[in-house]
């Protein structure tokens, strides 16, 4: 979840603008409501985490905002006032496959601060705000990305289109012209995006009509548009692949910068198929609610007033409560309303994305009424639940070896080529699952192995007295598609051999399966961890399910570990297959 500092300074600012006075020890004690928890609260700001649900929360002005409704009951609209403007984009054919969803707004009139620390205090806000909802409603940059220009540094109207890896512009924090593809490969923009580019032959730009550059989405705006300390008026533009999500970034970065004093302007956009629209939409999204819907999820019957109180303190509006003359003869269970049930038609603002069901909306009901103001009752919706078989299974394993004396533990999925095949002496089973962009060097693939986990984890105990008895049930990755697991490793004096035939002879035990049907087989020598005629590959009925045996001390002790050790690693797919559940 993001976790943003928040500065005194500017929500006071915020605050007072609307004649409230901001309480840091309020936000703390009731901020949580909406959708987030304040982690500190210092003379350096307030620190909050934001629940990944609430996107919309991520700035000064959008989480002051959400605050006036929600803690001081003021009234908002659900409704982003947008003027209509004069300002043309015109869309080219050629972004139809290279990045489809293109939108822009214009705000004007922005109060940026009267200071020169309040004016960089503003700028600074307003990049990180971008880069959060980069990260996480753009899904780094994927879905879609945000552009903030000076409008004063442009030329309207502005044009879309694409061009080849030989075109060249001046990008953001460079003084001379590069070209696209050096800038995929030595710009530090440039190198942390350059994936999202991959296997295109054509690159999208933003081009005003001095034909300068506004900028390479996703990767980097042009240099002359950067926003400064004199910035009042801003052209956005937001393009990816995803329209919600999109839509959602646009009406979130507008809404932030109207909350300061900013004028929006839609911007007239025509798409390469001579379709003209208006952009952004600031109407708010209608949402039909079956009334007996709250009652069933919430358990209380509440009245008209107390569903639009609610529903205010969130930032909507009950516009209608009314009966249903039209639709089906027999609602839905979780949605529609059946003719002559009672419905709410409830207005969510539209850069709202994480309402999609009217499930959600009795959630926003339900934090606006007061969680706390809901009766002690058991829940009225029962819903019957069958374990999964995986679940089943993991149960079992980790029951098992839980029982000889071994003490379960989890890992990261996150490995590395050195631990999980040169350490170990193990060959790569399939395709290596490589991670895109490691920010460390000890986590670059997905792994393949659940042993090298078990060997860092007692490296990292190695000043414990022994025995220590672990074992691990995870997920691994083969070939691109997630397999399971079970590992277990013992660092004890008198273990050896047997020690680590007789787990593996109980697990297989406990799992249901016959004993004559277990065979095994010698390890090839040098060809995985173990000392030489001290491993062994496990059979049942003809299938290998694992291997184990005593650690070789040359692999011990790349792992900085100098005990005896005995371990063993199963595949859990394999068994699965092999021997059936004696509980069904």
């Amino acid at each position: 979840m993001p976790t943003l500092t928040f500065q005194h300074s500017i929500l006071s600012q915020l605050q007072n603008r609307s004649g409230i006075e901001y309480n840091a020890e309020e936000w703390e004690k009731r901020l949580p409501g909406i959708g987030c928890v304040v982690e500190a609260n210092d003379e350096n700001g307030i620190e909050i985490e934001i629940f990944p649900d609430r996107p919309d929360l991520l700035s000064h002005e959008n989480i002051a905002r959400a605050a006036r409704s929600f803690l001081h009951s003021i009234d908002i609209t659900p409704d982003l006032e947008i003027h209509h403007g004069e300002i043309e984009m015109k869309v080219e054919s050629s972004l139809a496959e290279v990045r489809p969803v293109i939108l822009g707004a214009i705000v004007r009139g922005v109060d940026n601060g009267s200071t020169p620390q309040e004016k960089d205090e503003f700028i600074q806000s307003l990049m990180e705000h971008q880069e959060k909802l980069h990260m996480t409603l753009g899904r780094r940059r994927k879905f879609s990305s945000i552009g903030v220009h000076d409008l004063a540094k442009i030329k309207p109207p502005f044009r879309v289109t694409t061009v080849d890896s030989g075109f060249k512009f001046i990008p953001l924090a460079m003084d001379k012209e590069i070209s696209i593809e050096k800038i995929l490969t030595t710009h530090p923009k440039g190198v942390d995006y350059a994936h999202l580019m991959k296997g295109l032959t054509k690159y999208p730009v933003i081009i005003d009509s001095n034909e300068k550059v506004l900028s390479f989405p996703p990767i980097i705006n042009g240099n002359h548009t950067a926003v400064s300390s004199s910035t009042t008026d801003f052209f956005i533009d937001v393009t990816g692949w995803d329209k919600r999500s999109c839509e959602a970034c646009l009406l979130l970065t507008c809404l932030s910068l109207s909350e300061r004093g900013g004028i929006i302007e839609s911007i007239e956009l025509r798409n390469w198929d001579d379709e003209i629209s208006n952009c952004p939409r600031g109407d708010s999204k209608l949402h039909n609610l079956p009334h007996n819907l709250i009652q069933r999820i919430l358990g209380i019957e509440l009245s008209n007033e107390e569903i639009n109180l609610a529903i205010k303190k969130m930032g909507g509006v009950l516009l209608e409560s009314r009966t249903v003359t039209d639709g089906a003869e027999k609602s839905e269970k979780w949605a529609d309303c059946a003719v002559g049930e009672k419905e709410h038609v409830i207005a969510m603002p539209r850069w709202r994305s994480d309402i999609m069901h009217p499930v959600d909306i009795v959630e926003e009901i339900a934090i606006g009424y007061g969680y706390d103001n809901l009766p002690d009752i058991l829940s009225t919706v029962h819903l019957d639940a069958i374990p999964l078989k995986s679940s089943q299974l993991r149960r079992r394993v980790s029951s098992s070896l839980c029982a000889l004396g071994l003490q379960e533990t989890q890992s990261l999925t996150l490995s590395n080529n050195l631990d999980q095949f040169n350490n170990l002496r193990w060959k790569a089973k399939g395709e290596i699952t490589e991670i895109a962009n490691p920010i460390t060097k000890d986590h670059t693939i997905l792994r393949q192995h659940l042993l090298p986990s078990l060997l860092n984890l007692l490296a990292a105990n190695r000043h414990h007295e022994l025995p220590q008895r672990i074992h691990e049930f995870g997920t691994v990755v083969i070939d691109s598609k997630n397999q399971l697991k079970t590992a277990w490793a013992c660092a004890e004096v008198g273990g050896g051999f047997a020690a680590a035939k007789g787990i593996a002879q109980a697990l297989l035990r406990d799992l249901g399966a016959e004993i004559n049907l277990i065979t095994y087989q010698a390890t090839t020598p040098q060809l995985g961890p173990w000392i030489e005629g001290r491993g062994a590959k496990i059979f049942y009925d003809g299938v290998e399910v694992g291997e184990f045996g005593e650690i070789d001390p040359i692999v011990s002790r790349k792992f900085g570990l100098k005990s005896p050790i005995q371990a063993g690693e199963f595949d859990i797919n394999a068994i699965g297959q092999s021997i059936p559940d004696p509980v069904l």
